[in-house]
């Protein structure tokens, strides 16, 4: 692997552990005696540091061990978890950040080396750097607190890095060591795992001669044994490990705990050395049966080296102290794919979906039975695959929400309001492709309600509401979509400033008679907005047009659901649960075939010339006693030939707001693969894609919302005119 692809995967890695910092951060923050957190956030710094010294990205390795230290410190009890501990961490959260975003394939070399200087520097002096609890001498107290061996200095931690008690509680390990060629030509050694076991604790090591590697010389043969001696639990040993599994045989058990309230009984030297797989049941037989020193006859006998023995002796002598606690390591259950590779196996799928069209019409011109029941399996199998990997790409919605508790916090702190963020419906799952796009649009939307919606904690008091607002991010399926709510507590919507915004931006024609709710989905026009003054937060009237292109671009709308004045206001996104394969409704145009989101339809009918007639041709029919206005896709795109006397209209239901296309004939429903236009219609007006029929021909898919806003304009041109 060359050096881009590890600097790919160093990036892509350590950006997911900050996320699960920096959650992890805001938890802490909420409860600052839970040492399970502090524990938590730890092991994902220390995950950092160990995978950027191991790939040579040192600055991000230097920088983040004294993130380190401060974390050693507070786990010590030694520091306390403030406010402004929070906001430094976070800040150095960011700078890491900053780091990775560098060009480049040295990460962490192309940002101001003043800025971390100055972040260490100030977590150093709040967490106390020279406190009375720290080693005197000329070193700063950070590289001091590195140096020390953490075995005596800390309150004993548990597995999840928990305190396990006031009092110290070691535990006994057997480490177990067999690097491979690959270790060593990635220039590590086994000295350095040592010396970060030594940190932790007691180490005794042996060094087993004669277990070949494959290529290997010298000291590159040799298997190592440790048996470490330390308050720390599982995690922390498991975690000197993390980039050196791939290339060595590593086995790490717990041999003994020292708690008082129980005790092991004490093992025989041979019970010890079958346990570790040295020996077999029968060798320990025939050697007991002549009598002398087990050690020595297993030597003698050439059954085991005596570095091997003198290493369970040492082993005996731990379980004639404390209790045997044997510990099991966890088997990984996922593995990393490269996205490109899913992608391409969706692709994949979507060809067979098409093709095994292709062969159920083509099975359906002949009358044999004996080929209908396998077309029939494979159209089964088929969809039991799509749906098997359309899932693979599918990701809780969760983990965006998690991301905005950031924001929250300090766009709270920088308007002098007090908001907390509650999400509903985390594990809802959407489509990567859509939540990897779904992020700048909330953001516009969380920052525009903390900004325009929620008032001041004095101003909230004075209407005898809470001090602390409320926006909740909430998400659910509703049939083949994903509905996300973003609901704020704050004073709604008003209406007539809105209105008054809208005709002095020339974006609404004044005397224009609209419904609230246009008043309100007007908020989305660009270049409106009703704030003040513009700041850094908003004022631009460019935030919620982004809003509103970027999920039209997902194929989904979004529009305001509800706002009640000082009750708060509710905005709703819709989005399709996938970009790949979606189901459609296939429509024909003269001898066009055109495909329209199944989402979206709601009913059709029949439109007739005594309907065109009875409202002289201004394109409205009554449905179910609601006037609808419609399109012909015959005009809209231009299609030569003659209407039909009775042409079919499709209800379609887009922000809330119905309406109709007329079209000839609707063939039925259709599993769609969605293919991109070549660039040359990339930008046509009322298409989104396009897609191939089992029989051969192209139909374009239609895109709804696009066709809708161009007829509403035409609409309003006329009634102006």
């Amino acid at each position: 692997m060359g050096n881009k692809e590890y600097v790919a995967i160093f990036r892509e890695e350590t950006a997911e552990l900050l996320d699960e910092i920096e959650s992890s951060l805001l938890e802490l923050e909420k409860d600052p005696s839970d040492l399970m957190i502090v524990g938590r956030i730890f092991r994902a710094m220390h995950t950092i540091k160990g995978s950027g010294a191991m790939f040579g990205f040192d600055a991000i390795a230097d920088f983040t061990h004294h993130f380190e230290t401060m974390l050693d410190k507070v786990r010590d009890g030694k520091a306390s978890v403030t406010s402004d501990l929070i906001d430094l961490t976070l800040a150095s959260c960011d700078y890491i950040h900053a780091m990775l975003d560098a060009d480049g394939e040295t990460v962490g070399d192309n940002v101001d080396p003043e800025v971390g200087e100055k972040l260490i520097a100030s977590l150093q002096k709040l967490v106390g750097g020279h406190g009375e609890g720290d080693a005197g001498g000329e070193n700063s107290p950070l590289d001091d607190c590195a140096k020390k061996s953490p075995s005596g200095q800390r309150a004993p931690v548990q597995d999840g890095g928990e305190k396990a008690s006031a009092k110290e509680i070691n535990v006994h390990y057997r480490i177990s060591l067999l690097p491979t060629m690959e270790f060593f030509s990635g220039g590590n050694t086994v000295e350095q795992l040592i010396d970060e076991l030594s940190l932790l604790g007691e180490c005794t090591v042996f060094q087993h001669p004669g277990n070949k590697v494959d290529g290997g010389a010298g000291d590159n043969n040799d298997a190592w044994e440790i048996l470490l001696t330390t308050d720390r639990g599982t995690d922390a040993v498991e975690d000197v490990f993390v980039f050196a599994r791939s290339s060595c045989n590593i086995s790490v058990t717990v041999l003994v705990t020292e708690d008082e309230n129980h005790f092991a009984e004490h093992q025989k030297l041979g019970e010890i050395l079958i346990a570790r797989g040295d020996i077999s049941p029968d060798d320990l037989s025939r050697v007991l049966a002549k009598q002398k020193r087990i050690g020595d006859l297993l030597v003698e006998e050439h059954l085991v080296s005596r570095s091997k023995v003198d290493a369970a002796l040492v082993e005996q002598q731990m379980l004639q102290q404390a209790s045997a606690k044997v510990g099991q390591t966890k088997t990984a259950d996922s593995i990393r794919v490269a996205a490109e590779k899913l992608d391409q196996l969706i692709n994949l799928v979507g060809e067979l979906v098409v093709n095994q069209a292709r062969l159920t019409q083509v099975s359906s011109k002949y009358d044999d039975p004996g080929l209908v029941e396998p077309v029939e399996e494979v159209e089964r199998l088929t969809a039991e695959l799509r749906d098997c990997v359309l899932n693979i790409r599918m990701l809780p919605i969760g983990t965006t929400f998690a991301r905005f508790k950031r924001l929250v916090r300090d766009l709270s702190a920088e308007l002098g309001k007090e908001v907390v963020l509650v999400t509903e419906g985390g594990e809802t799952e959407l489509d990567k492709n859509v939540i990897d796009q779904l992020g700048e649009p909330m953001i516009h939307l969380i920052r525009n309600c903390i900004d325009h919606g929620m008032e001041t904690p004095a101003d909230r008091e004075a209407k005898g509401k809470p001090r602390k607002g409320t926006v909740r991010l909430s998400a659910e399926h509703a049939g083949a979509n994903v509905v996300i709510s973003v609901t704020d507590d704050g004073k709604g919507l008003d209406v007539e400033k809105i209105l008054q915004k809208g005709i002095e931006k020339g974006l609404v024609r004044a005397g224009e008679d609209l419904s609230q709710k246009e008043i309100f989905n007007s908020i989305f026009m660009p270049g409106l907005s009703t704030a003040a003054t513009v700041s850094s937060v908003s004022g631009r009237g460019v935030g919620m047009d982004v809003v509103k292109t970027t999920i039209e671009r997902l194929k989904g709308s979004v529009c305001v659901a509800e706002s009640v004045k000082n009750k708060g206001t509710t905005i709703t996104i819709t989005l399709p649960l996938t970009l790949a394969i979606i189901d459609g409704l296939l429509v024909l145009v003269e001898d066009t075939y055109l495909v329209l989101p199944l989402t979206q339809v709601e009913e059709c009918v029949e439109l007739t010339k005594e309907d065109i007639d009875h409202f002289h041709d201004r394109r409205m029919i009554p449905v179910r006693d609601q006037l609808v206005p419609y399109v012909r896709l015959r005009d809209f795109f231009a299609i030569p030939g003659k209407r039909p006397e009775i042409e079919q209209m499709v209800i379609v239901m887009v922000n809330g707001e119905r309406f109709g296309l007329v079209l000839d004939d609707v063939i039925g429903e259709h599993q769609t693969v969605l293919k991109s236009l070549g660039w040359v219609y990339r930008n046509a007006i009322g298409l989104s894609g396009s897609t191939v029929l089992g029989n051969g021909e192209v139909a374009l898919i239609i895109d709804v919302p696009d066709i809708m806003k161009v007829a509403q304009k035409e609409e309003k041109d006329v009634f102006a005119d």
